[in-house]
């Protein structure tokens, strides 16, 4: 079989959610799988990947715009792979009719949470992922939460739709030591304790709730750091530390490389997360992996991830959420427990076994 994989967020150098996705399912499934052949699609050159299989072949389609429906559904129109499979997008409009496709669908946020996303991107999520959810052979979720949502809002059958979580790569995100975590803490200015948040600076992480908490919670000598690359709709966030009178005490960092990133988990208080909508929340299972504790959302995707491993807090109660970071900041036995529980509960993800779990549904999607 010939497996044809869109890995153009492989060449992404900013990598987030779901370019993290991409990468380690695809480099996970070429090294599992000697069987089948392989053709992975990209639009640039991707740094840092290299492949040594003879199963595994790559092509460059450059196209400025329009990528997917364009350079990749010429390309499979002139060559067309057994299946397609597309990990964070769509499938291409024009396609042959008999090419078998599979699309990881990760959220609908946009469905949901639609004030919270830019008028075009809102559009073309919601139409991309409505023209998969009918169009495409089967669907891949991250989660049943994800599942449910499809079901529930798209109307798309279960027998439709395969669950297979996603991972951590713990050769990567493992707890540091006192040496590295100073290292990283200088590197960007943490001299006191923290607090962090890891993901895109956009609105329906509900990050304007937690500087609100945090300024209630009203710490001394404790800062809340947030790291993530600026997304949209976020002026009011950028403001809120000023507004709630902690902007000595809140931090922006920005896009943080990857090998910085276990550093600053470990050396936090603990990791808070209390988004108004995830169809996974990686950031979670990273904290897990790290020793870090974890506040996050009782509602949702993240509940389904966390289980018992996180503190559980409503994420529309400022109130609530405060209380929840005076807990981890002055309880040390419940970080403690939440440490060993998180260690037990990343145990259940590793990316070998949604990489198994992908081709079985490829290979069960080829035969039908």
């Amino acid at each position: 079989m010939l497996i044809g994989i869109d890995a153009s967020r492989i060449a992404t150098e900013e990598k987030t959610g779901t370019e993290n996705y991409s990468y380690n399912l695809i480099t996970t499934l070429i090294a599992l799988d000697k069987k089948n052949r392989y053709v992975l699609y990209f639009n640039n050159i991707p740094p840092f990947f290299e492949i040594n299989q003879p199963n595994v072949s790559t092509k460059i389609l450059r196209a400025p715009r329009f990528w997917t429906q364009g350079r990749l559904a010429w390309e499979c129109l002139l060559r067309p792979p057994d299946i397609l499979f597309v990990p964070a997008h769509t499938i291409p409009v024009v396609r042959r009719p008999n090419l078998k496709t599979i699309v990881t669908i990760h959220d609908l946020g946009a469905q949901f949470l639609a004030e919270y996303h830019k008028l075009p991107q809102k559009l073309y999520l919601n139409w991309s992922t409505k023209y998969a959810s009918i169009a495409a052979s089967h669907l891949i979720a991250v989660s049943k939460f994800t599942k449910k949502d499809l079901m529930r809002t798209l109307k798309v059958l279960s027998n439709r739709i395969s669950v297979v979580h996603e991972a951590v790569n713990k050769e990567h995100f493992f707890p540091r030591t006192k040496h590295e975590i100073a290292q990283t803490r200088a590197k960007y200015g943490l001299a006191g304790r923290y607090f962090t948040y890891v993901g895109t600076i956009q609105p329906r992480k509900n990050l304007l709730r937690l500087i609100e908490a945090f300024a209630k919670a009203n710490f001394e000598n404790i800062d809340l750091v947030l790291i993530g690359s600026n997304g949209w709709l976020n002026e009011d966030i950028y403001k809120a530390p000023e507004k709630f009178n902690v902007s000595n005490h809140v931090r922006f960092l920005g896009y943080v490389p990857d090998e910085d990133l276990p550093a600053l988990y470990s050396g936090a208080i603990a990791l808070t997360f209390p988004s108004l909508y995830e169809g996974f929340g990686l950031p979670i299972l990273e904290a897990f992996a790290c020793n870090c504790p974890v506040l996050t959302s009782n509602d949702g995707a993240t509940t389904e991830v966390a289980e018992k491993a996180a503190l559980l807090v409503d994420p529309l109660d400022t109130s609530n959420i405060a209380s929840g970071m005076k807990k981890l900041a002055t309880n040390n036995k419940l970080r403690e427990e939440l440490i060993n529980k998180g260690i037990e509960r990343v145990g259940d993800f590793s990316w070998e076994r949604s990489a198994k779990d992908t081709l079985k549904v490829i290979e069960r999607v080829y035969k039908q």
